[in-house]
């Protein structure tokens, strides 16, 4: 199973697609709005790249709330180790930087103001990102690749084995809970992986290595049933999932659109998104 990301400092020019450019609710202006790419219907499309890839590695895409900034990992060519990048909108235009020290799988709180790593977080300073803290002693021992956050502060996150295990902790009272497993449901098959938590919780979005996949690692989602239950794994199906291995869901914070990554072996990997619809479809009707 692979992981991922890199860049040096890097201009890019300002897009000029059509639309309304008037800014709201402090968004960059509709034209820039997803570097100025043309939104995806139902069927995925590549995300920008020749913005994101550039013949290399890129994957673990996370905005922040406001859609100002795109975090995400490259990897391949000048870049022997995955490095985390940033993609921010200023003056009006996206300037590209890479995010140093640690390179682990970004994902931005709902609140904006933290930036979890796996199993470390860095906290929005009025200069930026603080220095790499860790989760503390209860996370310790378990090698988390990607680590997602609800509203209410659960933690959803993975563990670096074949097997997979995906577990959740929850903040009661103001105190971090020890992590516990979700259900077997989600739990099974191989490199079971990458977790995205629906901010209400509502809904859980994971990768697998499954027998009744459609090839490699199948991206699954699983909704919360009446009783707080999780349902079953469903498949995103053929129009996400191939062959090769689709990993790191996520929907961005305005709900509209699901990214993913394709990787096709070594360090050849795109990120593709589709509307968000896709996803909504599969709710099962309790």
């Amino acid at each position: 199973m692979k992981r991922t990301c890199i860049s040096t400092f890097l201009l890019l020019s300002t897009l000029t697609m059509s639309g309304n450019c008037n800014s709201k609710n402090g968004l960059p202006a509709f034209k820039d709005l997803y570097l100025g790419q043309k939104p995806p219907g139902l069927t995925p499309e590549p995300f920008a790249p020749d913005m994101l890839d550039k013949g290399f590695r890129a994957a673990a895409v996370s905005f922040s709330p406001d859609l100002k900034e795109l975090y995400f990992r490259r990897r391949g060519g000048e870049y022997k180790k995955n490095t985390l990048c940033v993609i921010e909108y200023k003056n009006n235009q996206w300037i590209e930087s890479v995010v140093p020290p640690r390179a682990g799988q970004p994902f931005v709180s709902v609140d904006g103001n933290t930036l979890h790593l796996g199993g470390m977080f860095r906290e929005r300073t009025q200069s930026g990102w603080s220095e790499v803290k860790s989760l503390g002693k209860s996370f310790n021992a378990i090698r988390i690749m990607r680590l997602t956050a609800s509203k209410k502060g659960t933690y959803f996150f993975d563990e670096a084995t074949e097997v997979g295990h995906i577990r959740y902790s929850r903040l009661v009272e103001g105190k971090r809970e020890a992590p516990k497993s979700v259900s077997k449901a989600i739990n099974s098959g191989k490199w079971t992986a990458h977790p995205f938590i629906a901010p209400d919780e509502s809904y859980i979005i994971w990768d697998s290595e499954r027998k009744e996949g459609l090839g490699d690692n199948d991206l699954y989602v699983s909704f919360r049933q009446q009783n707080g239950a999780w349902g079953p794994a469903i498949n995103l199906g053929n129009k996400v999932n191939t062959q090769h291995q689709e990993q790191y869901g996520s929907i961005t914070p305005d709900g509209k659109y699901f990214f993913f990554n394709r990787s096709y072996g070594g360090d050849n990997a795109d990120i593709y998104w589709v509307d968000a619809g896709l996803i909504k479809a599969l709710k099962p009707k309790f």
